[in-house]
């Protein structure tokens, strides 16, 4: 009796793996990098408020329990991701990179996005220690607001209303209310021109002076309220060259060291 040829079992053939590419899901806090580059643009548009001076943006703690040694930042979209390098001070340079601009990229920094804040630093070359320029100090204003640096949440900041919702009227106003930050805990603030001199007026320390401390959780100078102040960057009055001056805390007669 002839045998028959065994039948073939088909086998089956496995379904081809699916990649699936998780996008990075922005924390509200983290900043968009197209608003940072638009931040770049004004910068240069407006360079000749501090033409020797190059920009920097700088990381600050928000929280007293910011730990800021080890902070890490990076550029992350849906496949792209840049680490930046932070200086001592954890300032950064932003570089452009075309792909993060195509997938409307964050900058990320690997802590809380509610225990940090970010202003944009502009520092003109030969200024004595404990000084700044007015110059400088207007365009740190309008490169931060129109990079979207400022985290402030609370009705009691003006420049977050309807009617100053740009870099411009922000920045030349009396009501725009931008904080700038000392490096240390600040006493008084002298600006001078010539022989002209002026001491700003507690209403322009301590984030005004006025700020309760159920509202302090809303400011993102809440760890830094006392390195805070306001600068008379909206009074065409003072020219840009004018310097800012800052008696510190620990400078003030019978301090502790």
């Amino acid at each position: 009796m002839a045998c028959l040829p065994a039948r073939a079992v088909p086998v089956p053939v496995p379904a081809p793996i699916q990649t699936v590419i998780v996008p990075y899901v922005r924390d509200p806090v983290d900043k968009s990098y197209r608003k940072m580059l638009a931040g770049l643009a004004r910068f240069e548009r407006d360079h000749a408020l501090a033409p020797a001076a190059s920009l920097r943006f700088r990381l600050l703690p928000r929280l007293p329990t910011t730990d800021m040694a080890g902070v890490a930042l990076r550029i992350a979209g849906e496949r792209v991701s840049v680490p930046l390098a932070l200086d001592a001070d954890h300032s950064f340079v932003l570089p452009h990179n075309e792909q993060a601009v195509r997938e409307d990229a964050a900058v990320v920094a690997n802590r809380r996005g509610d225990s940090l804040t970010w202003r944009a630093a502009i520092h003109s070359p030969g200024l004595a220690p404990g000084t700044r320029r007015l110059g400088d100090l207007r365009l740190e204003c309008r490169v931060g607001i129109d990079a979207g640096l400022v985290s402030n949440s609370s009705p009691i900041f003006g420049w977050l209303s309807d009617a100053l919702s740009s870099a411009d009227q922000v920045c030349n106003s009396a009501d725009g209310n931008y904080l700038f930050f000392t490096d240390r805990p600040v006493f008084g603030v002298t600006v001078r021109h010539g022989a002209r001199s002026e001491v700003l007026p507690f209403s322009m320390l301590y984030a005004g002076g006025r700020l309760a401390a159920s509202d302090l959780r809303f400011c993102d100078c809440q760890v830094l309220l006392e390195r805070s102040y306001y600068a008379p960057i909206f009074d065409p009055g003072w020219p840009d060259d004018s310097i800012v001056e800052f008696d510190y805390m620990d400078d003030a007669p019978g301090a502790t060291p």
